[in-house]
């Protein structure tokens, strides 16, 4: 009988990838892959630690995963482990420690771990460390894959641990993306999500190959009808860039842009290369060059020596802006991070209200983008069906919408729909099927 292995990640959508490539390891080495909630004889949490709630998620999943199979193999991977090794030890539940470097050879490794011995074989990163290769993620009958590109930052933003969790850059060869790129259109998908700790700066250990380049090179590949970036800081775009975007007909109109905060002294003391104002015109550029952009950002609350009259300011440059949506976090002190010693912490009670201003806003924004859409047609890939009812998927955009269901919606999973959007249904839109002699507008 085949042992069995369970994943449970937590956090940003590299760990997502990294969790399916590691599935695919075990897979190749004969486990059969189930779900967590189930009893397993491996047990793998891909933690997170961006924020101390994502430290306490990733202890209690750790917990979890011994308290359901106290004679299973419970390995903690990814940035907590990667960062807080000593602490998981002292919790004395994980077998294996081992961050975010080595997992190549993970299922070997098992071989010499036993249950209720802990080994903590986490090392840290070096400048001469070389990408991750893990396996090409295989078929999980979904429309959209994650192709991981690069790996590192060296920004250092005064609150973030990432990079003492992620190490410095390195860069997928284009040749191998392009082949997993392939792989992933093989296996069904539809859209990739080309992802990266520092996105933007993709080729910047390799020799004449950047971000534009790469996008070019899959343009080529037959069967792709989307392309999106997961997040790119905003010194990363450049007009090459930004040309190759607007000129390819893959690359959505869709980016994320971190913001943080929209006050020139906070930013100052995050570390963010850049001031508001340079902000306000990159968007607006952005906007001018690509009709209809959908732009969301990150953007923190609470940050150290952040004034109610520091918050009004990021609430109205982001008003200004328009995004299309809002991630809101509340700044949580890292250890070994310059932030998590400044003076001026901003109370909990405070920040949790500024918080909710901030989502409140989002949700506004969000709302008023998706309504300058209502009357278009737009080009729907359906990626899950409920028979009878509607199908379900996102505009080049990504505009989640819902389309009512004719008896060949049935079929209707991991096509382009051409769909009328008519009207709003909370954070997602209701349209209808239209015929394909009618215009198609992107």
């Amino acid at each position: 009988m085949k042992k069995k292995a369970a994943f449970f990640t937590l956090g940003c959508k590299v760990n997502y990838c990294e969790t399916e490539a590691l599935q695919a390891l075990f897979e190749q080495c004969g486990y059969k892959i189930t779900a967590f909630d189930n009893r397993a004889d491996v047990y793998v949490i891909n933690t997170c630690t961006v924020t101390a709630n994502s430290d306490h998620k990733s202890r209690k999943a750790i917990r979890q995963a011994r308290k359901r199979a106290p004679q299973a193999i419970v390995i903690a991977t990814g940035c907590y482990a990667q960062s807080a090794s000593d602490k998981i030890v002292n919790m004395e539940v994980a077998d294996l420690i081992i961050g975010n470097r080595e997992r190549e050879n993970l299922p070997q490794i098992l071989q010499n771990i036993s249950s209720g011995q802990i080994q903590d074989l986490v090392s840290p990163h070096s400048a001469a460390g070389k990408f991750e290769i893990l396996p090409p993620v295989k078929k999980r009958g979904r429309t959209r894959g994650f192709l991981k590109i690069q790996e590192g930052c060296e920004q250092y933003c005064s609150y973030c641990v990432v990079p003492l969790a992620r190490g410095p850059l390195r860069s997928l060869q284009p040749e191998e993306a392009i082949l997993r790129a392939q792989k992933l259109i093989s296996s069904g998908c539809r859209e990739i999500v080309l992802t990266g700790i520092h996105l933007g700066l993709y080729g910047a250990d390799l020799d004449n190959v950047t971000l534009a380049s790469l996008i070019a090179e899959l343009e080529e590949i037959p069967g792709l009808m989307r392309l999106r970036l997961s997040s790119l800081e905003p010194s990363d775009i450049n007009s090459e860039l930004v040309e190759q975007i607007t000129d390819s007909w893959l690359v959505c109109p869709h980016l994320h842009i971190p913001l943080q905060s929209g006050d020139g002294e906070i930013l100052r003391l995050m570390n963010r290369p850049y001031e508001p104002v340079e902000y306000l015109y990159l968007a607006k550029w952005l906007k001018q060059e690509i009709p209809g952009l959908a732009l969301s950002t990150d953007v923190m609350v609470g940050f150290p020596g952040e004034t109610e009259w520091h918050h009004r300011r990021s609430m109205q440059l982001i008003n200004d802006i328009g995004f299309s949506r809002l991630h809101v976090f509340k700044f949580s002190p890292r250890p070994g991070t310059a932030a998590a010693g400044y003076s001026g912490q901003v109370p909990s009670q405070i920040k949790n209200e500024r918080s909710k201003e901030m989502i409140s806003l989002g949700d506004e924004m969000a709302s008023a983008y998706r309504r300058e859409f209502l009357g278009s047609v737009q080009p729907v890939l359906v990626e899950k069906v409920t028979p009878y009812s509607h199908g379900e998927g996102f505009t080049p955009h990504y505009l989640r919408v819902k389309i009512d269901m004719e008896i060949k919606g049935l079929h209707w999973r991991n096509k382009l729909i051409n769909a009328r959007l008519e009207k709003e249904d909370g954070p997602a839109l209701r349209a209808v099927k239209i015929r394909k002699n009618k215009t198609l507008i992107r």
